[in-house]
């Protein structure tokens, strides 16, 4: 009984180290190969050169089209304002009324005095007609006849005299009533009825102003004024035709106006004080929204680049030192290009040197890839794919 069971016991032991010999060798059986690394995915676009206006955003104030300051030209008494503060008058409204009293008297006196003229002169001439012909006979001395003819001519002159007086009376009474020379906005009065004024006196009784169109007077500083040229005799620029060039307006809120204008005028002198030369856009002003003296920036179109690159901000990076770099796909690998950067359009920047046309643009997942490496591009927005050959393990890390 013994020996039964001590065979069974050794059956058991051997099957339990058959199992355990079993799992072990599990255990160190080869591992399975690993899944090949998955090729880095990137977006990319195609540089592609475009015309592109080359605008400055210069700052400037608003001017008045025209501006009339209303003085009286002879004195009195106003009598009567005859517009109303803020309105809008036409040429040859009238404004104010003075007294006109004394100049009605005057004018009077003056066409009596050209009647008086007109009696004398008929008067004379009858005399010069008789003499002439007593004198033919010898019935007058010689010297009669020319006292005659001497006072002809004095009464002639004495009528045109007083032609003269009626007119400038008839003048003067005119000029008692005040009116606008131009059409526009006229402010505030700076008389009431009753004050007494004084012929080209300094202060103005109030002010006319054109509001529409409207001048906007903006500075350009000279050094871009000196590039601009350079660009344009270099043929790097197309200028535009002064009376050519388009001109935007924005607020000072941030907010566009809805009219564009027309540059008019570029200086020739440069202010001493600032460095800068002054630019004359005019633009309309139907609602009257401008007004003089506002503060604007105007956005000119001074020239035109027609294989100007754009490309999107995000795609430029910069390193501490400032230097500005881009990440390219050539021939499925990663290459790193240093840009030149002229200025921002929008979201996106103007690069001038860097970057050629047919170049593979890296725009998205270029945080994810190393200089050197094989990557999987995919054109933005498009979702079409190249497959380029698997990077070697020895890449360079991205610079920037």
């Amino acid at each position: 009984m013994s020996t039964k069971l001590f065979a069974k016991s050794m059956v058991t032991a051997a099957v339990i180290v058959s199992l355990v010999v079993l799992f072990v060798l599990s255990g160190c059986s080869p591992a399975a190969p690993e899944a090949a690394a998955e090729v880095p995915k990137v977006s990319v676009i195609t540089v592609q050169p475009q015309s592109q206006a080359l605008t400055s955003e210069l700052a400037g104030r608003t001017q008045a089209f025209l501006v009339a300051e209303i003085r009286p030209q002879v004195g009195g008494i106003v009598q009567q304002r005859l517009f109303v503060e803020g309105a809008e008058v036409k040429a040859g409204d009238s404004l104010y009324q003075l007294d006109a009293a004394t100049y009605k008297a005057a004018l009077a006196e003056a066409q009596a005095s050209l009647a008086k003229a007109r009696a004398t002169l008929k008067s004379a001439q009858a005399t010069a007609t008789r003499d002439a012909q007593l004198a033919k006979i010898d019935a007058i001395s010689q010297q009669d006849n020319e006292d005659a003819q001497a006072s002809l001519l004095t009464a002639q002159a004495d009528l045109q005299v007083a032609q003269a007086g009626v007119e400038t009376a008839r003048i003067n009474l005119a000029y008692t009533r005040i009116s606008s020379p131009i059409g526009g906005r006229i402010e505030t009065s700076t008389v009431t009825p009753g004050a007494l004024v004084v012929a080209n006196q300094d202060t103005a009784l109030t002010t006319v102003q054109q509001l529409d169109p409207i001048y906007v007077d903006v500075t350009q500083s000279t050094t871009e004024l000196l590039r601009l040229k350079r660009d344009l005799a270099s043929g790097a620029l197309q200028g535009n035709a002064t009376d050519e060039v388009p001109v935007g307006l924005k607020f000072d809120d941030g907010s566009t106006y809805a009219h564009a204008g027309r540059l008019k005028f570029s200086g020739v002198s440069v202010s001493q004080g600032t460095g800068t030369v002054t630019l004359r856009a005019e633009f309309p002003n139907p609602e009257r929204l401008l007004l003089p003296g506002m503060y604007v920036r105007a956005v000119l179109e001074q020239a035109r680049d027609e294989q100007a690159i754009l490309i999107p901000q995000r795609a430029v990076n910069r390193s501490a030192s400032g230097v500005t770099s881009v990440l390219v796909v050539v021939e499925g690998k990663v290459e790193q290009r240093q840009v030149t950067i002229d200025r921002a359009v929008g979201n996106q920047w103007w690069v001038t040197a860097g970057l050629n046309a047919g170049d593979q643009l890296i725009v998205e997942g270029g945080q994810k890839v190393r200089i050197g490496a094989a990557v999987l591009a995919q054109n933005s927005g498009s979702g079409t794919r190249s497959r380029v050959p698997q990077a070697p393990s020895t890449a360079l890390a991205q610079e920037g």
